[in-house]
Formats: C-alpha cells, structure tokens, sequence
C-alpha cells in the first residue's frame, strides 16, 4: 500500500517557474546556441515568436510534451537531452524530499556556468579553429592559465 503522501508535489505560488522548467529550457537555449540559432530562427522553425522561445528558455512557460518533440528533432537531440545533467534537487527526488522534509528552507541554485552566453560563444569559437594542433594548445594555454587561477 503506498503511503497517503507519496507522490504529492508541492504546487509553486503562480508565476514562479518549476526548477524542471527552468532546466529544461537552459538546455534547449544551451542547444540552440551551440548550434549558433538565434531565438528568432528557432521560433520560425517550430511557429512561435522569439517571445515565446524567451519564455521557454527562461521556465517561464512550461514545454509539452508535442513541443520538446519537435525542439528535439530541430535541435538535434534526443528528448533525454533535456533532462541531462538535472540534479536530484531540481527534479525533487533528494533525501530531504523523499524523506517528507521538502518543506525545510534550501540554499538557491547556483546558476550553470555552461549556460552562460560567455561559455556558448566560447565553446563555438574554439571548434571554429581548423587547425588541430592550434586547438590542442589554446586548450592547454586555457587549462594551465585556469589552473594559476586555482593556486591563488
């Protein structure tokens, strides 16, 4: 027999996004900026405003099920890709909540440093070099110059 409080979710005060929304629309904007898609171009592919991608990209608006199919497909991933790299706690299966204890107050959530605009353009900046031999040393340059940072 389940227990009576198994399962029960929490409902958020209106207007205040899901951390799974919230996920979920950081990996589709990481996707469409790693594939160098504007807001724009994305909400032409799938016949929605640029508005409207905001909203997804931000949790603002939660995607069904028929629109992250279609990002998939036009973002070139599996639907799983979404949900990748969701932490216990944004998907509100960690101890604490199992537990019944989800009520005690939490530390916010850091954002991703992947999500970042900086780290996207970054990211598709450096596999715009050619050369591999190139890439191989600005990424040593990059990891030893990180790695001073780390010893100060």
């Amino acid at each position: 027999m389940l227990s009576p409080n198994r399962g029960k979710v929490e409902r958020l005060p209106p207007g205040v996004p899901s951390p799974v929304d919230i996920h979920v629309g950081s990996r589709v904007r990481l996707r469409r900026t790693l594939l160098g898609l504007s807001q724009e171009k994305l909400g032409e592919a799938v016949g929605l405003t640029f508005q409207q991608i905001q909203k997804y990209e931000r949790g603002a608006n939660r995607i069904g099920a028929s629109r992250l199919f279609e990002f998939s497909r036009i973002l070139d991933v599996p639907v799983s890709f979404f949900f990748d790299d969701m932490s216990d706690r944004v998907a509100g299966t960690d101890g604490a909540a199992a537990a019944g204890m989800a009520d005690q107050p939490q530390a916010p959530m850091e954002p991703d440093p992947l999500t970042r605009r900086e780290t996207l353009e970054l990211v598709r900046a450096y596999y715009r070099i050619s050369d591999p031999q190139i890439r191989k040393r600005l990424f040593e340059l990059t990891k030893s110059l990180g790695a001073v940072e780390d010893a100060d």
